[in-house]
């Protein structure tokens, strides 16, 4: 992984989960999109590809080990109602940034989050929740964790829940410029398709965004 991402796997993690991979990539000085027209080409060609059958047969494998993690937890997954749209009407379209998000997990069908990197605070640490911690979600949600929840922490805060969500604080902005893509498996799922993923999301920022792409690793793969 590049320098700048002080990152490690807590040794409660690597207890309750071993094996299950993590991956992240960093994205520096990304800016707006500048070939509008070669990015819906570009669209179009990776929505193509995820459609074929075979391809999409494993996506939605995948995305139903996602559901049911997230229903061991008591939680609903996004991702096969972000599938069934996705198939039906294409990629939604938001920001660059939130669009190579999407793409990246429906491309893969892995779980993938954006978020911008100068807002995290300190070293990064994959790890589980302790019962009754809380974090403040997008929105203003209040995210309260159950025992054995995955969550990534900063120095300061948790800034995601897997089954719950990213936190408000490192949420992508219009002035964002270095973004940080990570991405959760769960049980089943292999550590390739995170590196699937996240490279979709990596190239598309510096095709269409300008952005170099400081690094992209993928650990704890059993």
């Amino acid at each position: 992984m590049a320098a700048k991402i002080d990152f490690s796997i807590s040794s409660a993690y690597e207890s309750k989960y071993p094996g299950v991979a993590f991956g992240l990539t960093l994205v520096s000085d990304c800016g707006p999109p500048d070939d509008s027209a070669g990015f819906d080409q570009y669209r179009r060609n990776l929505l193509r590809k995820m459609r074929k059958r075979e391809t999409l047969a494993g996506i939605s494998e995948r995305i139903d080990m996602y559901d049911r993690f997230f229903q061991s937890f008591g939680f609903q997954c996004p991702l096969p109602q972000h599938l069934k749209r996705t198939i039906n009407s294409g990629f939604p379209r938001y920001n660059l940034m939130v669009d190579a998000h999407f793409m990246a997990e429906m491309c893969a069908g892995i779980l993938v989050a954006v978020t911008d990197f100068d807002r995290i605070e300190g070293k990064l640490t994959l790890d589980v929740a302790q019962g009754g911690e809380t974090c403040v979600g997008m929105g203003g949600r209040q995210f309260l964790m159950t025992e054995g929840e995955i969550i990534l922490r900063d120095e300061k805060d948790i800034i995601c829940v897997l089954c719950q969500g990213a936190d408000e604080k490192t949420k992508v902005r219009d002035d964002t410029r270095n973004v940080l893509f990570y991405s959760y498996a769960v049980p089943g799922i292999d550590g390739v398709y995170l590196k699937e993923g996240l490279t979709v999301a990596a190239q598309t920022m510096a095709q269409f965004g300008g952005g170099n792409i400081e690094g992209l690793d993928v650990l704890a793969q059993g």
